[in-house]
């Protein structure tokens, strides 16, 4: 790792040395913005650099070079084992630059886009320092941590004219664009319901990943990885298992809820809910996490010029020891679409004009000759024709066996940077928009309490306070109610 720090110091002379600040490190002879820094190179490669080699950084890096045209010339990590990993994974051409800061990648001039694939207490950091840098910037998903986060990420991303992809890349599946264009036809009618679930039960699904028996801090740059977060000693398995603590992560609704949520939001053309409310626990794997592995949350969405109001139900169980299913089911007055990443089925059904009469029904209840009275009026009001329901009909999609959504997601983000357009898929206003929601899920779950969203303005709003029994009165209640008389 030195020697490839000197070797990209002196390929960029001496004057570039870094200066460690805040945000990023300015390297002399340069000024702290310039939006223009890295540009395509004659041939049209674009080079990328990936910040955070882990489980997902690794399979980013990998889909995003099964684009044509793109090479990898650097990565950070704060351990050292993934840097010397990464070298022989994508290093085997030429000597593949690691560093464990990434603002040695943010000053290279020769990166014109990273992806940052950290733990989400980093995200806004790394891609607001990233776009000043003059870098394009694909973040992994949920884009921020806090709902107090978004404006300052996409006022970056404004500023800066460059590209921004978040990474959340199902949309770019065949399944979840045929969605669209059934939704948008109206083939299910008007939407009223929908609920989408992702559950698991395995301890590497429920965040348990391998910790490698040479983590120390020596090997692992700790103080960095803790960032702004609370200070602590070193404990590797908040390093390689970070999604188990609510300090680096966003927990079960960051980590799913969010890929479910944009799905929704992609499908629909809807720009989010007004009104948030989760419950959950944590129910199986009580290992030391600090965030609950059981969590469902219903969202209130109001009706826009794109579709009726619905409300949405999402769900999470990593101790689903049954037959797990996951899917997002889309419900209208006309049928309904249910599908995931690679399949989909809608089922059309619409209710007959007449309303019938008869079984479990008033009409027994009535006297004959009113009985006689009401058919007649029913047979004047509804002709043989209006009686009869269309027959249930269903179509199956199935996406294409070479459908790689992970790389066409990068290859949208890609063309754009190539084109010099910032409209991606999936930009920063639409990120946000996903991301928020999912962030309320977890405000609602450790504060318990509804929280309320404005999706237009992308603004928490603040509702008057209504007058509550403290919580040691209730608590006290309660007992009470248990006592022995």
């Amino acid at each position: 790792m030195q020697s490839n720090r000197r070797t990209f110091i002196k390929g960029i002379s001496a004057a570039s040395a870094l200066v460690a600040t805040e945000s990023i490190a300015k390297p002399f002879g340069f000024p702290a913005y310039i939006p223009n820094l890295a540009k395509i190179s004659p041939n049209d490669k674009i080079r990328i650099a990936t910040i955070g080699m882990g489980i997902q950084g690794n399979f980013d890096t990998q889909a995003a070079l099964r684009n044509p045209d793109v090479e990898l010339v650097g990565v950070a990590d704060l351990y050292t084992g993934r840097l010397e990993h990464a070298k022989t994974a994508f290093g085997k051409d030429k000597e593949l630059f690691t560093t464990r800061d990434h603002r040695e990648i943010l000053a290279r001039p020769d990166v014109d886009a990273v992806l940052v694939v950290t733990p989400d207490h980093w995200h806004d950091h790394i891609t607001i320092a990233a776009l000043k840098a003059g870098k394009h910037v694909y973040c992994e998903k949920p884009m921020v941590q806090h709902l107090s986060e978004g404006k300052a990420v996409i006022d970056a991303w404004k500023k800066s004219g460059k590209t921004m992809q978040v990474g959340s890349q199902r949309i770019s599946s065949a399944s979840f664009q045929e969605a669209k264009r059934l939704v948008q036809a109206g083939e299910i009618g008007a939407i009223n319901y929908i609920e989408s679930n992702s559950d698991r039960f395995s301890a590497i699904g429920a965040w348990n990943y391998s910790v490698p028996p040479d983590a120390s801090p020596q090997t692992v740059d700790w103080d960095r990885f803790l960032g702004d977060a609370p200070k602590r000693p070193f404990d590797a398995n908040r390093f390689f298992r970070w999604r188990n603590y609510k300090d680096y992560g966003t927990g079960v609704a960051g980590d799913l809820f969010i890929h479910l949520i944009t799905g929704v939001h992609f499908v629909t053309n809807t720009l989010g809910p007004t009104r948030i409310f989760s419950s959950g626990n944590l129910a199986y794997w009580k290992d030391g996490r600090d965030v609950p592995d059981i969590m469902a949350c219903i969202m209130d969405y109001p009706k826009t010029d794109q579709h009726e109001a619905f409300q949405m139900v999402l769900r999470v169980n990593f101790a689903n020891a049954g037959k797990i299913n996951d899917v997002t089911r889309i419900i209208g007055n006309e049928g309904q679409i249910e599908f995931s990443e690679n399949n989909l089925i809608m089922t059309k059904k619409k209710l007959p004009i007449a309303p019938g009469y008869g079984g479990y029904d008033s009409f027994f209840t009535f006297t004959e000759p009113v009985q006689q009275e009401f058919v007649k009026g029913y047979d004047a009001k509804y002709p043989p024709e209006t009686r009869t329901a269309e027959p249930v009909k269903e179509v199956k999609f199935t996406a294409p066996k070479d459908d790689d959504a992970h790389a066409k997601h990068f290859g949208d983000f890609f063309a754009n940077v190539r084109s010099g357009s910032q409209g991606t898929l999936e930009d920063p206003v639409f990120g946000f928009r996903a991301a928020a929601p999912v962030l309320a899920c977890n405000e609602s779950f450790f504060e318990q309490k509804v929280v309320h969203w404005d999706p237009v303005t992308m603004t928490q709003k603040k509702l008057d306070k209504v007058p509550s029994t403290p919580k040691k009165k209730i608590i006290a209640s309660a007992k009470g109610t248990n006592r022995k008389t």
